[in-house]
């Protein structure tokens, strides 16, 4: 007979841990799309890959993911026309508000997409699903 007691099975905690690497995969791309824009699709396309097929926490993260990469191209092209206009009437001085508001729009909403990626990543890598996925807001 052998001395050697076998470990008893730890019991569950009832919570089940999913892989993190393809939603972090996702953020970083969303992030590295600054430096170069392709990357941004790629992460899109990654995420819409895997949203159907993953837990209830990397679900909520693809969503998250997914929306915040939308909300921020309308915005963003709803900047840029405002900018475009402006910077067309800018030469009779009436699109200067314009200018500035397009230029605003677009400055906010690069800041609202990598603060969205961050609060993305800080619940993905404790753990937990994004609390409100389908949110407007941060």
């Amino acid at each position: 007979m052998s001395d050697v007691a076998q470990a008893a099975p730890e019991p569950s905690s009832g919570r089940v841990e999913e892989d993190k690497v393809l939603p972090i995969v996702v953020y970083a791309l969303y992030l590295l799309g600054f430096t170069n824009g392709l990357t941004f699709l790629v992460g899109l396309i990654v995420a819409y890959l895997n949203r159907e097929t993953a837990g209830p926490i990397n679900a909520s993260h693809y969503t998250f993911a997914i929306r915040t990469f939308w909300l921020s191209i309308w915005w963003f092209i709803i900047g840029l026309a405002l900018f475009l206009v402006g910077l067309a009437l800018a030469v009779l001085l009436i699109g200067i508000p314009l200018l500035i508001a397009g230029g605003t729009i677009m400055g906010a909403i690069g800041v609202f997409f990598v603060v969205r990626c961050i609060m993305g990543l800080v619940y993905l890598l404790k753990g937990e699903a994004y609390p409100r996925p389908r949110t407007w807001l941060i």
